[in-house]
């Protein structure tokens, strides 16, 4: 049986980071049109570069050893489909090869991150990991 090479707690409120921060973006209008000074509001929280929970994420993922960012990357690739629990070897592995750049980049870079580590958490608790 496979084990997580982090604590699921302190991933757990990684997971709520990341959705933070998705949730900011998201908040994103790119032409609200009507008046403008009701259009300012959406910036207010907007995620914009050098955001201190951004760069905080960054820096904490960045921190991890290399298994532990692979680790995060297949339990990313479980919950979004593209691979099973049964396969975590094999996921690790292939996040190992595919490493190409910072993985915080990577992560931070998908709209869904949050939501996708939390599923592949779950799938992996389920599927009885430590």
């Amino acid at each position: 049986m496979p084990e997580l090479p982090f604590d699921s707690e302190e991933l757990e409120q990684l997971i709520l980071r990341f959705n933070a921060v998705m949730a900011r973006e998201d908040t994103d209008i790119p032409d609200p049109g009507g008046n403008e000074s009701d259009d300012e509001w959406p910036a207010t929280l907007q995620e914009t570069a050098g955001n201190l929970d951004r760069d905080e994420i960054a820096a904490e993922i960045e921190g991890m050893d290399d298994d532990q960012q692979n680790a995060l990357v297949a339990l990313f690739w479980i919950g979004r489909g593209d691979a099973e629990p049964e396969e975590w070897d094999a996921t690790t592995a292939l996040a190992r090869d595919a490493h190409d750049g910072p993985v915080s980049t990577y992560l931070l870079g998908q709209p869904e991150a949050g939501d996708f580590l939390a599923e592949g958490l779950d799938k992996m608790l389920d599927y009885g990991v430590d």
